[in-house]
Formats: C-alpha cells, structure tokens, sequence
C-alpha cells in the first residue's frame, strides 16, 4: 500500500506570508496539528506545527532549564505568544520541510514520522507540489484494516 492510497486529499495550506494568528486560527477552527506553507503554484516550501508555535513563544533560555515546574504562572509565554500574532509565518516555519511522495510505502512514511517525531507530513508530485496531507492517524487505521 502506497502513500496515495490513504493520504488526505482536500488540504489548507497557508502561504508564507499568512500571519502567525491566521494560522493558529485556522488550525484552531479544522481541528489540524499543522498545515503546509506554499508558494503561489503549491509548492511546498515549509511546515508549521504547533510545536513551532509554542517553541517560538517560549522565552529562549527555557532550553537550558532542566525543569520549568517552578515557574508559577504563564505570563512570559503569554507575552511571547502575543508577540507572535502578527508575525509572518515564515519565521517560525519548519523549512525545508521534511516531506513525502505519493508513491511512498506506508512503512517508510511510518519509520520517518516516528524518527523526526512528526505526526503529519505533506505529500508532493515529482516538482514538490502539494497533492495531499498523510498523518499518523492514516497510517494506524491502514495497519489496523491490515493494509501496511
């Protein structure tokens, strides 16, 4: 089974130029973990997850911590994030962004989510066009349906 046969084909994909509170709010509002960020023929050019979201927002030396559990409250990363919404998403986006081909194995998109700790990942063509979206979720329910 091949990447084709289970990937999400109707996307959201945001441009590099959308802001940061544009696209939390459209993850937000359909329910994604991330979105492809495109040029104007779909090409992808980088991700945003809501890792790079909240990495962005936590104050840098939070890194060298080896536990933040005395902190009391959230006011520094609320101060961050506030900073954020304006913000192209092109300077907190994952880029290059480690995507997938079409014909793909399921096992070999499955080995690369688990290795670089990712839960969804775009699919390209042969020029790097966004066709779709695979995700963790995808590949389960094909292991589950005895598909992989």
């Amino acid at each position: 089974m091949r990447v084709y046969d289970v990937m999400v084909r109707d996307v959201t994909a945001v441009t590099q130029e959308d802001s940061v509170e544009n696209v939390v709010r459209i993850m937000a509002t359909q329910f994604l973990s991330g979105v492809p960020v495109v040029t104007e023929d779909m090409r992808v050019i980088g991700f945003v997850s809501e890792s790079d979201i909240i990495r962005a927002a936590i104050p840098g030396y939070f890194s060298l911590l080896q536990s933040t559990t005395f902190i009391p409250d959230m006011s520094q990363f609320l101060k961050m994030a506030a900073k954020l919404r304006d913000k192209p998403v092109r300077e907190i986006m994952t880029h290059p962004p480690l995507v997938v081909n079409e014909n793909a194995s399921l096992a070999h998109v499955a080995d690369l989510m688990i290795k670089h700790n990712v839960k969804i990942l775009p699919v390209v063509d042969e020029h790097g066009r966004l066709l779709g979206v695979i995700t963790r979720t995808n590949i389960v329910r094909a292991a589950m349906e005895g598909y992989l």
